[in-house]
């Protein structure tokens, strides 16, 4: 099926279109890295946490592993603890310092070691990650001119007014306008049309934005919110953004560990018919 993607870059028009098989993308290497750090702040050693008796990692990692598009997958391990899970698994790992601020941090050093075209940040705390997310992101990516891309989806009430949950808003050609942990756009006039859409935790760079990141110091906005992705904002880099249907849950607490597993039980029964 011939798909094409048509952007907007900031000086001008530009058409990306190009006819790609559905489920191939041999002009570009995309490789995926999973950052995976033991001590998260809000919940402690969370990539390892069992959901349904089984790892959070695993589920993330075998999203990813699902996407035939992906050359590699790998794990960018920040302890002894996590490499131990991914060799008990079989799961390609690469020590990464525990230094890192951020989780594209961590890919950035994967990135110097590991050749690719495109480098995809499947976030460790994604536990309903699908290869469905990958292959819209990856889609994106089919136009050279897009330097980083990431993905939305409808923001669900429930989550409107969650500062976990950030909140996308784009221009009409799909760039990032603003991304944050407040309710946006305000609806001022409390009409009820507003559309709020909900960003989720996966990204796609190529190298010479992800050289550029790390070089980059810490933002005001991204110390503000606690948003890694405003750097690239701030520093005039756009983000595009393609949408899914497909929500997930990021797990940040014990009550979205909760969340999770009752979705994933849920998905099992279903399954099961």
């Amino acid at each position: 099926m011939a798909r094409s993607t048509r952007l907007l870059a900031r000086s001008g028009t530009f058409s990306c279109q190009r006819a790609v098989p559905a489920l191939k993308l041999s002009r570009v290497k995309a490789i995926a890295v999973i950052p995976a750090r033991l001590a998260s702040t809000r919940l402690q050693g969370k990539v390892l946490r069992e959901i349904a008796g089984r790892p959070m990692l695993a589920y993330v990692y075998e999203a990813a592993r699902a996407c035939p598009r992906l050359q590699e997958v790998i794990v960018a391990a920040d302890s002894d603890e996590i490499a131990a899970v991914c060799r008990h698994n079989n799961w390609a790992y690469r020590m990464t310092s525990p230094e890192h601020r951020s989780g594209t941090d961590r890919v950035h050093e994967v990135a110097v070691a590991v050749d690719a075209d495109v480098y995809v940040n499947v976030q460790g705390d994604e536990p309903l990650a699908r290869r469905e997310h990958l292959d819209v992101l990856l889609d994106l990516m089919e136009c050279d001119a897009v330097e980083v891309g990431t993905l939305k989806t409808p923001c669900s009430p429930e989550d409107v007014n969650n500062p976990n949950a950030v909140k996308v808003v784009t221009a009409l050609d799909g760039r990032a306008l603003y991304f944050s942990r407040a309710t946006i756009p305000f609806d001022r006039d409390c009409s009820g049309t507003a559309r709020y859409y909900k960003h989720l935790g996966f990204y796609a760079y190529r190298k010479a934005a992800l050289d550029s990141f790390c070089k980059w110091p810490e933002s005001e906005l991204e110390r503000t919110e606690r948003l890694e992705q405003l750097r690239f904002l701030d520093n005039g880099t756009a983000i595009h953004v393609a949408e899914t249907p497909f929500d997930t849950v990021g797990v940040d607490t014990e009550g979205d560990l909760k969340r999770v597993e009752a979705i994933l039980r849920q998905r099992e029964r279903q399954a099961r018919g």
